[in-house]
């Protein structure tokens, strides 16, 4: 009964996470809007914090009370999840033009290279002398310091900081976003974060208790059940895109709330508490690594991510999400 108690707050958790994070987008976009805030920077800041807030209420609520692997494997799972499932789905649907050469030149690159950084500084020493190959799933291969968390999110700033430069610099007039009154906007901000937090903390406590019923680590439901909640608005978000024909947005998306939630929420984590990393967690990153660079060539293929690379891309999460729970 308590296990049945458990997956049930759990879904609540996930419910108030996802709609918390709606409301929480909803008034962040239409506060924009009132202030004549070009729609680019909204999309490229608002939104995407919006859509990552999920994933940063769980990873911080995670690292206060000490469940490292959860903050990690989050954040890497969420990642994972939005390359594979979220443009892999949007591409099935209708193919995803790839027409923002910055995404190709700037937005990927980041979000690697963001990875290689947090892969090498925590674990290069066990990495480059091979004993990773001698060591089991859960031993510990290096440790996300807090200047390493400090450093992603000087770097998070400061590419925020461009965005907003390269937004102003090159103005937008498309703006879809319907006016709100002022104080119907704040409402929804502050509904939104309350939600957001209430269901971060039922998630982390809940998937724990899961976590320990079916003798799973919490490595493994952070990178499964977890990540797949809370990456739930990117995916609702970008299907609704590419059923309205605007499938162009889904890899903005998708990209921009990977470098928000590497550099933001990790950084945040780990600024906190420092973040332990295991082996298993390792092999997860270099997985996200070889994920983004495929993603990577296949949108620059054609200016297109086909709907057979989306199919590719699709059985690899699968294949993925096989070899995770077959580890255990």
């Amino acid at each position: 009964m308590k296990i049945l108690l458990n997956v049930l707050l759990l879904v609540v958790g996930f419910v108030a996470l996802i709609k918390g994070a709606d409301w929480f987008v909803d008034g962040s976009a239409g506060l924009a809007k009132n202030f004549r805030v070009p729609g680019l920077i909204i999309g490229l800041t608002i939104v995407a914090l919006g859509t990552s807030a999920p994933e940063l209420a769980v990873s911080t609520s995670a690292a206060i009370a000490g469940s490292n692997e959860i903050a990690l494997s989050n954040v890497v799972g969420s990642n994972i999840f939005n390359l594979l499932v979220v443009l892999g789905s949007c591409a099935v649907i209708r193919g995803v033009p790839v027409e923002e050469t910055a995404i190709v030149k700037r937005d990927f690159p980041i979000s690697i290279i963001g990875t290689l950084f947090v892969l090498f500084a925590c674990c290069g020493s066990v990495i480059f002398s091979g004993q990773m190959f001698k060591m089991s799933m859960a031993d510990q291969a290096g440790t996300v310091y807090r200047w390493v968390g400090i450093t992603l999110l000087i770097v998070f700033i400061g590419y925020i900081l461009y965005l907003i430069h390269d937004a102003r610099k090159n103005p937008t007039e498309e703006d879809e976003i319907e006016k709100k009154p002022v104080g119907m906007c704040f409402v929804l901000i502050l509904i939104g974060i309350g939600l957001i937090v209430a269901g971060g903390e039922l998630v982390v406590d809940n998937a724990k208790e899961i976590a320990r019923a079916l003798g799973m680590t919490e490595t493994l439901i952070g990178l499964t059940v977890v990540a797949l909640g809370t990456s739930l608005p990117e995916l609702a978000t970008s299907i609704v895109a590419a059923r309205k024909g605007e499938v162009g947005l889904a890899v903005g998306n998708a990209i921009g709330s990977n470098i928000f939630n590497l550099m933001l929420i990790l950084g945040v984590s780990s600024t906190i508490h420092p973040v332990a990393v295991n082996i298993a967690s390792v092999y997860d990153m270099f997985v996200l690594i070889a994920i983004s660079i495929m993603t990577m060539v296949f949108a620059m293929s054609g200016k297109k991510i086909k709907r057979w690379e989306g199919a590719v891309m699709l059985l690899a999460y699968i294949a993925e999400t096989v070899f995770a729970i077959m580890r255990g």
